[in-house]
């Protein structure tokens, strides 16, 4: 008797690739202090809020969830101005991003368009679900040609991707442009949705100019995406959520996984929706630590790219190379993230931390960069 087997293209996969963990790194190197700075996560931690919120509630983890998650939906429609049917949420924003796929898109008949690189999972779970997959190239400098992605899309699309701000450069597109590409698909791939994910976007200096949730309306082939993992400080807590057109919201609570969203990531999220204070000083500490992070390394000779997410993309200076630069500074205890996952080898990420955190960042790399060149 033969056993099952998994289908070829699930074989085919190359899994996400996530960054390492302060233990693996502790373990490897016999460190006792590790500074991870490869996961944009909160530098601040999570809201002490939400951290109170889930120990108060610890007792209820025998209960199941209230389905639908009313409460926590009610929150995100006040928060950002929209009716309560439109939001969405979910065990992380990867799990929206897979049933829109899922829902949309059907095997063998339609694709999706993103750009390359991009964030792993649009192209890992549309080959999951055996849809076509179209990718256009940035630009040199890493900035987006939304006409161009329009471009890339037709009758047999189904969903567009755009990040914004983009995962790994920062880049982010003024809003006007996605509100123009927008109205192209309208036109050119009247069956696509195009969605907009915004994990970053609360980091941007001047979010108002960047987000389409700003503009007082969204269009009507328009999701955006956002999470709790970066400024809210619940990335263990796997918590997303999504505006999405009325009709697609209907859709997603027909076919998402009955409590996905569990007991104490729910309490924990509207818990830290109050924690205002938490908040700004998290926005702040990015805001501040980014410029600092720019400065420094620009000062140590190496090309920055402008970012307006919680991370910057770098490449060392001439002569330098990166895979050996990046195993020399877990070496001293600094994670910072390879970007040769992303088709990137010469070129890393690092997240920004505390100012202490940068600091030790700067001085390691500094340390590193002396060491020695390219052999």
């Amino acid at each position: 008797m033969s056993a099952p087997s998994v289908l070829e293209r699930i074989q085919a996969l190359d899994a996400y690739a996530p960054g390492l963990s302060i233990a693996e790194i502790r373990r490897r190197h016999g460190l006792e202090k590790v500074i991870k700075l490869a996961s944009n996560e909160n530098p601040l931690g999570a809201s002490p809020l939400a951290q109170e919120a889930i120990r108060r509630n610890a007792g209820l983890a025998f209960r199941y969830p209230q389905g639908g998650n009313p409460r926590l939906t009610a929150a995100l429609a006040g928060l950002h101005g929209v009716a309560q049917e439109r939001v969405a949420v979910g065990n992380g924003s990867d799990e929206i991003i897979d049933l829109l796929i899922r829902m949309l898109a059907a095997d063998g008949e339609h694709n999706i368009v993103c750009f390359e690189p991009c964030f792993s999972i649009y192209p890992i779970q549309a080959r999951v679900a055996g849809v076509g997959l179209r990718r256009l190239p940035l630009r040199a400098d890493f900035s987006q040609d939304l006409d161009a992605l329009a471009a890339l899309a037709d009758d047999a699309t189904r969903v567009v991707f755009v990040t914004t701000p983009d995962n790994p450069s920062g880049y982010c597109p003024p809003r006007e442009d996605v509100a123009r590409l927008a109205r192209r698909l309208a036109e050119t791939a009247p069956k696509a949705l195009l969605v907009v994910d915004e994990a970053y976007m609360d980091f941007a200096e001047d979010e108002a100019a960047r987000t389409l949730l700003h503009a007082g309306e969204l269009p009507d082939n328009v999701a955006v995406l956002r999470t709790f993992s970066k400024s809210f400080g619940l990335a263990g807590m796997r918590i997303g959520y999504g505006i999405l057109p009325p009709a697609i919201a209907d859709g997603f609570w027909r076919a998402r996984l009955p409590f996905s969203l569990n007991v104490l990531a729910e309490e924990a999220a509207l818990a830290a929706l109050e924690d205002s204070a938490f908040r700004a000083a998290t926005l702040e500490t990015v805001r501040t630590g980014r410029r600092t992070l720019a400065e420094g390394l620009r000062r140590l000779g190496c090309e920055v790219w402008p970012s307006e997410a919680n991370f910057l993309m770098f490449r060392l200076p001439e002569g330098h190379d990166a895979k050996a630069c990046f195993e020399g500074l877990l070496r001293r205890g600094i994670i910072i993230r390879p970007l040769r996952s992303y088709g990137l080898p010469e070129h890393m990420r690092v997240s920004v931390g505390t100012p202490e955190e940068n600091a030790a960042f700067l001085t390691a790399l500094e340390e590193e960069l002396a060491a020695g060149a390219r052999p």
